[in-house]
């Protein structure tokens, strides 16, 4: 056990070594090579623009966070709701699938101005984009984990009497919850691509509105101080599912630490 643990704080303290050194690297090159801010600023001087436009900035954050999270958990509901019908149903897979496939295909900055149209320009174009962008990894992936039980366990649960619903739901969702998370971890930052899209074409509100602006004023450290808050936004979103996948999937953590030992 302590040697597992061990071997996870080298892992942690190598991603924070890497990274320490990323930006050390990204500062010198910058002072070598006398690189002007308007073509790439240095850390530091992003977070000075952090630190001290952080008051304006803030109320842009909450609002892109806001707006990201609803898209998401719209997505994540639409996307568990597909899923089960089409991993529980193979002539619902027949019928679904291609379409989903094709809808994920179109550029999500295609729909961004019919979202305009319907609901003008604001916060919902931005959640629904949100909302788009997000739903084919949840869909996909839940119903992988539904089409990957056991056919002797259906029969035995059959055997018993269960229903189809009592099978999904007492087998199949739970067998599946791996690889929803799996879709929650890459379906959460594909939520900030949406909504920041959307901010950039149909909103006056956000950090992408902000990022739109800082760039046609030529403030590049500024455009880049918003991409560090997504960045972060992102970071910390991504870790939470992680660890919420740990907490309520553990069971599929043992071969990894089992590695590790």
């Amino acid at each position: 056990m302590n040697e597992t643990l061990s071997a996870q704080m080298r892992q942690r303290l190598l991603s924070a070594a890497a990274l320490i050194g990323f930006f050390l690297l990204w500062e010198a090159i910058c002072r070598i090579a006398g690189i002007s801010d308007l073509v790439l600023p240095r850390p530091s001087q992003i977070l000075v623009v952090l630190v001290e436009r952080m008051p304006v900035l803030w109320p842009h954050t909450v609002q892109t966070l806001y707006t990201t999270l609803v898209g998401f958990a719209l997505g994540v509901a639409a996307g568990v709701v597909i899923g089960a019908v089409i991993g529980s149903s193979k002539l619902a897979y027949d019928v679904a699938y291609p379409l989903l496939v094709g809808f994920s295909s179109i550029p999500k900055v295609a729909v961004v101005p019919i979202f305009v149209v319907w609901f003008g320009a604001g916060t919902v174009p931005a959640i629904l984009t949100s909302m788009v962008i997000s739903v084919f990894p949840v869909v996909v992936n839940v119903a992988t984990g539904l089409a990957t039980t056991e056919p002797e366990l259906e029969d035995v649960l059959k055997v018993l009497g269960a229903s189809k619903m009592d099978m999904l739901w007492n087998v199949g969702l739970p067998r599946a919850l791996p690889y929803l998370f799996a879709s929650l971890k890459i379906a959460i930052t594909l939520a900030f691509v949406g909504t920041v899209l959307s901010e950039t074409v149909a909103a006056n509100k956000g950090i992408g509105n902000v990022m739109m602006i800082a760039s046609g004023n030529f403030d590049v450290p500024l455009v880049f101080a918003g991409l560090l808050i997504l960045a972060l936004l992102g970071v910390a979103l991504y870790a939470l599912f992680a660890l919420l996948e740990m907490r309520l999937t553990g069971w599929t953590q043992r071969k990894s630490e089992i590695a590790l030992a």
